[in-house]
């Protein structure tokens, strides 16, 4: 890779015995480290505040991947304080050599590649490929925003005169607290913090509870490949405490956030009443999840909608901001599609995701499943199920749940409304395509969307009139790449931002304009 193109990392080929069996054996050496107290990370220290949490995995609930440090006020200070300091020196560093780091990131995430991606299995509960997946993100974030940064550092054109030489350019916004999600605790912890660095923010990284593992060890490897342990923090704790803290402290100049519209909307009303002390407007990156439909319009193929809709719907349980979770199908081929999705769903295998034959696993954690399980009931007493997967064939530990589907559901019920982490999906009848556009498009959400359809006319609608950020046409709606389908929703989705896309940067960096006088007179003074 040359420093001005980007080349996607290609993902694993489990289908190779050679790599499956590195994984296999990544999966036996990982819990060698499992157990381990590990402390916040903050200015160059190892720090331990005497609080605790912990990881588990939750597919054996009672094996404890490892503590974390629990972080208080105090080390919220510390690391700020710490964080302020190295931005002086992290913003006049070359974007050269600010590249040079990430890229070495990228390396050491390379010959790890398996380590993290075993990881991911056994705290967050991803299957195989979804696992090595998110490690390949992770990668590619790093080597994407390098290439980017190294095209804004060039700035952009702007007029000139005789007598004067003006300059556009781009300086930091300062310290940054990027606050995680569990559901990719590396690609998307990775990609929102090496923008940040590329930026030239110095950034303080606050996990997810259900993920500080492998945040840690993200942190190290930030470190072991060169970047200052005081550009780079990690501070763990609870949303509401240390999240919290981050996001209302004077001299945390950027937020960047993926998680729930209720966390984000509560992010940019605080960050819009300055406090005591803070001389920067704050500004906020924030992806708020979605309900997410796919139009399934009457000359779709159905082979191939059959397969989206199970990738999309029940890929990773369900537990991504992009999942399918309305499928609304023209009355011309309901039956038709109902008919053959039930069967396609009951044979997926739902079992210990170390297992190479898993597609579904556990939900994150016991308040997840008690959640989705609600929902089921509500979804029994309010609608028809037209799918419940036999609780006798779940796993006896753990926090899994089959997938459903349910149908004549109120368009206007939470079911139909809210964002659910999980494999549960209402499906809709409609008369006409543009009645299914006009139903996906009857939520506050906008994230992504999907069609299936073979009509040139009809596609051209979806494209026009579906508002979402991600619109998919005859293809799972999940599974967006780095650099080929940048990510982010609107509406009450997000602001617009779109995670690895040629704009993302611009969010994390103030414009500044200089212009000098070239016609001078005189001679200057020794």
């Amino acid at each position: 890779m040359t420093p001005s193109t980007f080349t996607n990392e290609p993902l694993a080929n489990f289908a190779d015995a050679a790599q499956r069996q590195r994984f296999a054996q990544a999966l036996a050496e990982a819990p060698r480290i499992f157990g381990q107290d590990l402390p916040c990370l903050l200015d160059g220290r190892s720090v331990t505040t005497g609080r605790w949490l912990d990881s588990v995995n939750p597919a054996h609930p009672t094996q404890v991947i490892g503590r974390v440090a629990h972080g208080t006020q105090a080390e919220v200070e510390r690391a700020v304080e710490a964080a302020r300091r190295a931005q002086v020196r992290w913003g006049k560093t070359s974007i050269e050599q600010r590249v040079a780091l990430l890229r070495a990131t990228a390396e050491h995430l390379r010959r790890r590649r398996e380590w993290f991606a075993a990881l991911v299995v056994f705290e967050v509960g991803k299957p195989w490929r979804e696992a090595d997946a998110d490690v390949v993100e992770a990668i590619d974030y790093l080597e994407y925003y390098s290439v980017q940064m190294l095209e804004l550092a060039k700035g952009k054109s702007v007029g000139q005169r005789p007598g004067e030489a003006n300059q556009y350019r781009y300086i930091p916004r300062g310290v940054c607290a990027v606050v995680a999600p569990w559901n990719f605790p590396l690609g998307i912890l990775t990609g929102m913090s090496s923008a940040a660095l590329a930026a030239g923010n110095v950034v303080i990284l606050k996990p997810a509870e259900q993920s500080p593992i492998i945040a840690y060890h993200l942190t190290r490897a930030f470190h072991e490949a060169g970047v200052p342990p005081d550009v780079v923090q990690y501070l763990p704790g609870l949303g509401e405490e240390v999240g919290k803290a981050l996001v209302e402290h004077p001299h945390v100049a950027l937020i960047m956030f993926t998680g729930s519209k209720a966390v984000g909307l509560s992010i940019l009303r605080t960050i819009s009443v300055p406090v005591a002390g803070q001389r920067v407007m704050k500004h906020a990156v924030v992806e708020m999840g979605g309900k997410n439909a796919i139009v399934i319009d009457d000359d779709a193929d159905l082979d191939e909608a059959i397969k989206g809709i199970v990738t999309s719907a029940f890929g990773y349980q369900g537990q991504k901001c992009s999942a399918a979770s309305r499928l609304i199908a023209h009355e011309a081929v309901y039956d038709r599609l109902v008919q053959r999705l039930i069967p396609a769903v009951e044979g997926l295998v739902i079992c210990d995701p170390v297992e190479p034959r898993c597609e579904l696993g556990p939900l994150i954690d016991h308040d997840a499943l008690v959640r989705v399980r609600q929902a089921i009931a509500n979804g029994h007493s309010s609608s028809r199920c037209l799918l419940e997967y036999p609780a006798q064939r779940l796993p006896s530990e753990g926090y899994f749940v089959g997938p459903s589907l349910f149908a004549d559901v109120d368009p206007r019920s939470p079911l139909a409304q809210e964002e659910l982490f999980g494999p549960v999906v209402c499906v809709f009848r409609v008369k006409s395509f543009s009645e299914g556009i006009a139903l996906a498009n009857d939520t506050e959400y906008g994230l992504t969307g999907g069609v299936y359809s073979r009509s040139p006319s009809h596609i051209q609608e979806a494209i026009e009139s579906f508002q979402v950020g991600n619109l998919y046409l005859n293809r799972p709606i999940t599974g967006s790449i780095v650099g080929r389908q940048p990510f982010g929703g609107y509406k009450l989705s997000g602001l617009g931002t779109k995670a690895g896309g040629p704009d993302y940067l611009l969010q994390l960096v103030l414009p500044k304009t200089i212009c000098e006088n070239t016609a001078r007179h005189g001679i200057p003074l020794e």
